[in-house]
């Protein structure tokens, strides 16, 4: 038997949307494919990563929130309380009951009439509402509840899986110190990038140029570069990591130690690394948390 929601007044009171900060960046591959769109890995990270409840659900009924609770609604938006039911869970520890409830805010059409969400299968990216029953959630962000697709679901599950593993990459904060070795032919040298991250965890890049060669550059998540290292590959946590928090010039305080000639080419090497992951593509307005930081 379903579990009962707790009344829709506690839900109100401590579930309201998150409100986002402004647009970023330009949207870019790679992307997953949602209701015949494209929707950026980027923006499936971002609401994977500040998701302690990820629900594969079935919505069952809408109710139309109206005058005080309906407190904080934006502007073109009608707020809606939403019951679905659980078809998988995705994320979530401890298990969440097998109908859920939480506050959507949706904008009607050119004609007034709300979108028909009635057995729209969905994912939904959430967190439980503290002092609930389990059954209510609170979505990450306004755009937290989209339309399931093979896609969507493989690449949300994939990201979990990456975002729980021991060797998970971690946040990057910026840039650290840079260093450039030049070698003993014209055109050869080798730089090293140090980059900050959230806990501390070593992260460098280095980039390898050789007389009439591309150059070679590559990624390791610990203090020694070995020759396995490599660059990250496309649509994983590492890429994400990388291309959606490197700044798009090397800070001039990386390279103050530098000679102007070796800074120069340390800023050359930073710019092909940044060519070479490709934008970011995040499409979606994202918060500080849902911009990389894991709930877990």
């Amino acid at each position: 038997m379903a579990t009962k929601p707790t009344p829709l007044a506690l839900l109100l009171a401590l579930s309201s949307p998150i409100p986002v900060a402004a647009q970023s960046d330009a949207p870019a591959a790679p992307m997953t494919a949602v209701s015949g769109q494209q929707i950026p890995y980027a923006d499936v990270a971002d609401l994977v990563l500040a998701s302690p409840v990820i629900a594969d659900a079935v919505i069952r009924s809408t109710t139309r929130i109206k005058g005080a609770e309906a407190a904080g609604v934006p502007e073109g938006h009608a707020r809606l309380y939403v019951e679905a039911d659980l078809t998988a869970l995705i994320r979530g520890a401890g298990g969440i009951p097998p109908r859920i409830g939480y506050v959507l805010d949706v904008a009607p059409d050119a004609a007034g009439r709300l979108p028909k969400l009635k057995k729209e299968r969905v994912l939904v990216f959430a967190r439980q509402v503290a002092g609930g029953d389990g059954a209510q959630l609170q979505l990450v962000a306004p755009d937290a509840q989209r339309t399931w697709s093979p896609a969507l679901d493989a690449t949300a599950r994939a990201i979990s899986r990456e975002a729980l593993a021991s060797d998970t990459p971690p946040r990057i904060t910026g840039v650290g110190h840079a260093f450039h070795v030049p070698g003993s032919l014209p055109g050869e040298g080798e730089t090293q990038l140090f980059l900050t991250t959230a806990d501390g965890r070593p992260v460098s890049i280095s980039v390898l140029r050789r007389p009439g060669e591309r150059p070679r550059w590559a990624v390791a998540l610990s203090e020694i570069v070995d020759e396995a290292a490599a660059p990250p590959r496309p649509a994983t946590l590492l890429w994400y990591r990388l291309a959606c928090a490197l700044p798009a010039t090397l800070p001039d305080r990386s390279t103050a130690d530098l000679t102007a000639e070796d800074a120069a080419a340390a800023q050359e090497d930073y710019r092909f690394v940044l060519s070479a992951l490709g934008p970011c593509g995040r499409t979606r307005a994202a918060d500080v948390v849902s911009a990389g930081a894991a709930p877990a």
